[in-house]
């Protein structure tokens, strides 16, 4: 497992994703590489999948869509997430934390 594409910087939580856009139903489908794969519905036209993911991980995380931030990425697949101050973490991502 790689350490990687989860960890932990204060209360955050900072996520290395591979996003598969138009897919046929939105889940967090597991490690791919060095990041963790997320596929979502949403096409990747004018920010509609960032918009979408934000939407996806707030809810996963339960918190806000405001707290849920692309750091880097935001126009590729390969992306990094900071979701501040989680309530829960879903457990395809908590397994792979230490």
């Amino acid at each position: 497992m790689s350490a990687n594409a989860v960890c932990r910087h204060g209360d955050d939580v900072i996520i290395r994703l591979y996003i598969q856009p138009k897919a046929s139903r939105d889940q967090i489908v597991g490690l791919h590489g060095d990041e963790i794969k997320i596929a979502i519905t949403a096409p990747p036209v004018d920010g509609k999948a960032n918009a979408h993911l934000a939407k996806f991980l707030a809810k996963q995380f339960k918190v806000a869509k405001g707290l849920v931030h692309v750091e880097k990425g935001f126009q590729g697949r390969h992306k990094q997430i900071r979701i501040e101050d989680p309530k829960q973490i879903p457990e395809p991502i908590a397994s792979l934390m230490q």
